[in-house]
């Protein structure tokens, strides 16, 4: 098994999660994850669409976050460059990875991309990440859901924890690059709150 798919199996029995597996099936599963930054949409949106500066290299095929970049446009994609090995008798070629395609961008508001993440890139099954802004007193919140649905060779309740861990992680580290808002909760809150936030088809400006 790939280092990364190992990770990302391994990692719901070593951290502590504080997203939730909101929602599962047969066949499929939803998780959910807020956190509140101390930064403005603009700055939360900058920072989100240059993963490459705090996603964690644990969980990239290269070994080096610096490999990955996306691009925050309907039709774009986050990828990562796999840097070829030196070789005594030659050169080698780069290795490339789609871990999803943009299908919504809506600047400071929402990205929504398509795609199975992990262990998930092998199977039948995909996902879809939706990432919600909102700008709140000092700051912002980030809401982030990734659903996940169709055939996978995993058992639910054990690959759903497993992303769950790493989607948690990941925003964590978001978070912890922009600052944590004091005194504000990154409580999931409710599931019809978070679920309409999630939506992001028609923004406004409420």
């Amino acid at each position: 098994m790939h280092r990364y798919a190992a990770a990302a199996l391994a990692l719901f029995a070593a951290t502590p999660l504080s997203a939730e597996v909101v929602e599962t099936s047969d066949d499929g599963f939803v998780t959910r994850a807020t956190a509140n930054v101390a930064a403005t949409p603009m700055e939360t949106w900058l920072a989100l669409t240059r993963p490459g500066t705090w996603w964690n290299s644990s969980h990239t095929w290269s070994g080096d976050s610096a490999n990955l970049t996306l691009t925050p446009q309907a039709g774009g994609c986050f990828c990562e460059r796999v840097p070829g090995e030196d070789r005594a008798d030659g050169f080698s070629l780069d290795g490339s990875v789609v871990h999803m395609h943009v299908v919504q961008a809506y600047p400071l508001r929402v990205l929504r991309m398509r795609g199975g993440l992990g262990p998930l890139q092998g199977e039948p099954a995909t996902g879809v990440l939706t990432i919600t802004l909102k700008e709140i007193d000092r700051g912002t919140r980030i809401l982030w859901e990734y659903n996940v649905g169709g055939p996978m060779r995993y058992e639910i309740a054990e690959i759903s924890k497993a992303v769950d861990g790493v989607m948690d992680q990941q925003l964590d580290a978001l978070r912890d690059k922009l600052g944590g808002l004091d005194g504000a909760s990154d409580d999931v809150g409710s599931e019809s709150e978070a679920a309409l936030e999630a939506q992001g088809d028609q923004p406004t400006d409420d």
